[in-house]
């Protein structure tokens, strides 16, 4: 396993982005086709969008590169995984804001993306967290692994707040 990225993420609207190439992503084609898997919405090429339970703050975010499948570990509350290939040979992780970002170089072949969060409905009651505040009890861990492509899975899910990002994913844009 090789650690990419293991720091507090900035998160504005509940968001961080992977992006590859041009691939950015707005909320509702990040999770289209995904059949009720939200959190982490991999309908763009070359993107995810990535979704916490803070609203506005700082965040612990763990990304990941495995050689195989990591065992899924079932400590965390929240656990969801979908298909990406990135398509170009720069990878980033991304705040929304823009304002810092991280190389993940990855390869352009199919990975398949696990995403766990922990804490989300205590972050989205806090909604707000400021930099001199502690952090609050959401944290994600984000793991890459090579893989052929399969559809988006929702294997955990026992919060109200990945529950409204499931239902989310699960309706129709309109």
């Amino acid at each position: 396993m090789k650690m990419l990225v293991d720091e507090e993420v900035h998160v504005d609207y509940g968001q961080i982005f992977v992006e590859s190439g041009d691939g950015e992503c707005d909320l509702h084609d990040a999770f289209g086709g995904q059949e009720g898997v939200g959190l982490c919405g991999a309908g763009t090429d070359g993107a995810l969008l990535l979704l916490t339970g803070l609203w506005i703050g700082g965040v612990g975010l763990t990304v990941e590169l495995h050689d195989g499948r990591p065992a899924p570990d079932e400590t965390w509350e929240e656990i969801v995984e979908v298909p990406f290939r990135p398509v170009s040979q720069e990878t980033k992780l991304r705040q929304w804001n823009g304002k810092d970002w991280w190389e993940l170089g990855l390869e352009e072949r199919d990975y398949r993306v696990r995403y766990s969060a922990s804490g989300m409905d205590a972050g989205r009651s806090k909604n707000v967290r400021e930099d001199d505040e502690p952090r609050t009890d959401d944290r994600y861990l984000l793991q890459f692994w090579p893989a052929p492509p399969e559809p988006a899975r929702l294997l955990k899910q026992t919060s109200r707040t990945a529950a409204n990002w499931h239902d989310f994913a699960t309706s129709p844009v309109g």
